[in-house]
């Protein structure tokens, strides 16, 4: 099988080699030059999982990376440290994704995928309902097209090639439509008890703070609020940069931070609309990465779901390819599996953005949120690990990988959740969407065949009940 694969971040790049570990044979194509600069610098212990079933997390490691053993958060009148380093058992990094992306592309190169950066996938060409041929434009060239493959895979990020252009079937999150103001600073603190290269979260009236500690002694800061408060806080002719120290300094905590620290860059600013496709796959195709969907930067977890999506697509088109899966089967275990993930960490956002809850409250709430098969083990005063979990990313990972595999075949869990988001909606003052309910239930055959993911001897989905079509 051939694949061809729109997009170099770190979705694109896993997710290539990935399949070309598993023998397939893949090309690349991406628009920018590497390296180039990207926002989403703090990484959950999910990456590092991913990362090391892909071959280079010690690339990572050697890089020099700060490795991240968790974090603080501020919330309102609650502070909670979390340490996955002593909690669960495991680490993972602060990044320059200028340097963090280019070595996901190269670890890509290295593993034998046929990389060409430069080139803009420009539209797409079907044959029925499946891609026959890509349109791409050089930045130094003539334009041409690539039409041998059997399968695409889309990460092209927030620009969204099939999702956005072709389909036109994005549906934005109206309760996150925020903006994030950002920049860089040497010689600022962190919050007192922060695991060591953690990241600091601070609540405040109109939005939240990050705070995260970098390799060459860089500190990156941003804040994030709404739309309108955005506009309505901005003083008419107000430069950029006068905007962000104002928003810094109004924070007494964040402010406190900086009280000795060089702001050593220019502001940045970027909305970060919300939004999820109705479709995440269908014949010939896979959507990964921000493509298919992007979340509120809150809980860290842009990069979580860009990797997941992409070990969880790489595991079920290798298994197509080898004839282990249909295409059917593969394409229901990716679009339940990444659309769960991100539901999920929708809701959380969403509870802790809407209504105030406590520290327990929040707790109590991803206990819901990852179901009552968990086992509860109180840690350090928290009530579970399950918040640790979710926002470590760890949760999507285990069920993946979850012999049982009752979470993702139990057509009944699918209107649980239906239900669990609604009472969450309920709780929070805000509506939850049913993402649960899109055009063709990814469940419809879930009695057919049960899968889990693997990774050894390699990289596929395991059949363990039902028999193959």
């Amino acid at each position: 099988m051939k694949v061809l694969v729109i997009g170099g971040g770190p979705a694109g790049s896993v997710t290539a080699t990935g399949l070309a570990q598993a023998g397939l044979e893949v090309a690349l194509v991406e628009g920018a030059e590497f390296p180039r600069y990207h926002i989403g610098e703090s990484l959950t212990p999910s990456c590092r999982a991913v990362l090391e079933a892909v071959g280079v997390a010690k690339k990572l490691d050697e890089n020099g990376f700060v490795i991240k053993h968790g974090g603080v958060f501020q919330w309102n009148s609650d502070t909670w440290v979390f340490d996955w380093a002593k909690q669960i058992g495991v680490r993972s990094w602060q990044v320059d994704r200028s340097q963090f992306d280019a070595l996901l592309l190269q670890h890509a190169r290295d593993n034998g995928v046929s990389v060409r950066t430069g080139v803009l996938a420009k539209s797409v060409e079907f044959d029925g309902a499946r891609p026959a041929a890509v349109h791409c434009q050089p930045k130094d060239g003539d334009a041409y097209v690539i039409d041998d493959f059997d399968f695409l895979v889309d990460a092209s990020g927030r620009h969204g090639l099939l999702s956005s252009r072709h389909f036109g079937d994005r549906q934005p999150l109206q309760n996150l439509r925020n903006i994030a103001i950002w920049g860089y600073w040497t010689g600022a603190t962190m919050l007192p008890d922060t695991p060591i290269g953690g990241i600091n979260i601070i609540s405040s009236d109109e939005g939240w703070y990050w705070v995260i500690p970098l390799a060459d002694g860089r500190i990156s800061i941003g804040y994030v609020t709404t739309k309108d408060a955005f506009a309505r806080g901005r003083v008419s002719g107000e430069s950029l940069d006068d905007l962000y120290h104002r928003l810094v300094a109004a924070s007494q905590t964040v402010g406190g931070l900086v009280a000795d620290a060089e702001h050593v860059s220019t502001a940045r600013t970027e909305t970060d609309y919300s939004y999820i496709a109705d479709r995440f796959c269908g014949p010939g195709f896979a959507i990964v990465g921000d493509a298919a969907c992007f979340l509120d930067p809150l809980l860290s977890t842009g990069v979580h779901l860009a990797l997941y999506s992409a070990l969880t697509a790489a595991a079920c088109i290798a298994s197509i390819g080898r004839g282990e899966a249909t295409e059917d089967e593969g394409l229901l275990f990716f679009e339940f599996a990444y659309r769960r993930a991100y539901t999920r960490l929708f809701a959380l956002v969403s509870v802790m953005y809407e209504r105030y809850l406590g520290k327990d409250g929040f707790f109590r709430t991803s206990d819901r949120l990852i179901g009552d098969d968990v086992e509860e083990h109180p840690i350090d005063g928290l009530s579970s690990t399950s918040f640790a979990e979710i926002i470590g990313g760890l949760s999507d990972l285990r069920e993946v990988t979850d012999s049982s595999t009752r979470v993702l075949t139990d057509r009944l869990r699918d209107e649980a959740l239906k239900v669990q988001l609604r009472a969450l909606g309920d709780a929070a003052g805000a509506s939850m969407p049913d993402f649960t309910s899109i055009r063709e239930n990814p469940l419809r055959d879930a009695e057919s065949a049960h899968f889990r993911l693997v990774t050894e001897p390699e990289l596929g989905l395991e059949r363990i009940g039902g028999q193959q079509s």
